[in-house]
């Protein structure tokens, strides 16, 4: 397992990005499932650096790790207790006036990920998605 531990600022999303993109390349993802993987990270470290610590600033840890053939990256941070899972999927067929704000972002990534998992554990929101790599 490798593990980053950064401010929850969406600045710091490049080096998110680049910490989980070396370890994707380096175990032989391919482009297709790396962009995939690339959208829900940046979807779930944006959401933290927005909401997680209202207006302070608090960090994130993003552990990557292979389970035999498929990446886990699990963002953890220590603010609101917030469940990403929890909220009903938007009506992706109404018209994107007539659909309510939010849930999009989250919708994106239960669809393109293989699993995604939550859990709240010792004041800590633990959100876990996982993508086969090749």
């Amino acid at each position: 397992m490798k593990e980053l531990k950064i401010d929850a600022k969406v600045e710091n999303l490049p080096k998110v990005l680049e910490f989980i993109d070396s370890e994707l390349e380096n175990d032989g993802c391919d482009m297709k499932n790396q962009m995939k993987i690339d959208m829900a990270v940046e979807e779930l470290f944006v959401n933290i650096a927005h909401y997680a610590y209202r207006d302070k600033v608090g960090d994130a840890v993003i552990r990557y790790e292979i389970e035999g053939n498929s990446a886990a990256i699990t963002l953890i941070d220590s603010g609101s207790h917030y469940d990403p899972l929890a909220k009903d999927d938007p009506d992706v067929t109404l018209s994107a006036e007539e659909r309510q704000i939010g849930g999009l972002g989250i919708y994106m990534v239960k669809n393109s990920m293989d699993d995604v998992r939550y859990e709240y554990k010792d004041n800590k929101n633990i959100t876990t998605i996982v993508k086969s790599i090749n």
